[in-house]
């Protein structure tokens, strides 16, 4: 029986980050990703490999720190929350919950 792998599905802007390793955590408002589950990262429509999930946390918009913002890619808290707002828009207030999911690429 074939199992369907669970795929990480990132916008075409952060390939590269990932593909290099700069990018090892994402943060979404839903996920039922687990810690050990084996997925297929995409960017786009580019597929980049397998990573496995190394850690998943869930935390209140107004815990995220700059060390998150980092993990996820970005500058610092304030780069990411606007990010954050532009992916999901005006829903996220201080108090939304969201899983800080990291991720390590296969294979490196």
């Amino acid at each position: 029986m074939m199992v369907k792998r669970k795929k990480l599905m990132f916008k075409e802007m952060y390939r590269e980050k990932i593909a290099l390793g700069a990018k090892v955590a994402t943060i979404r408002l839903n996920s039922n990703l687990r810690v050990g589950d084996v997925v297929e990262v995409v960017a786009g429509r580019n597929y980049i490999g397998s990573a496995v999930i190394t850690g998943v946390e869930v935390k209140k918009i107004s815990q995220l720190t700059d060390r998150d913002a980092e993990l996820d890619g970005f500058r610092s808290r304030e780069e990411l929350l606007r990010e954050l707002r532009n992916i999901y828009g005006r829903s996220i207030a201080d108090s939304t919950e969201v899983k800080v999911i990291r991720f390590k690429l296969l294979g490196r």
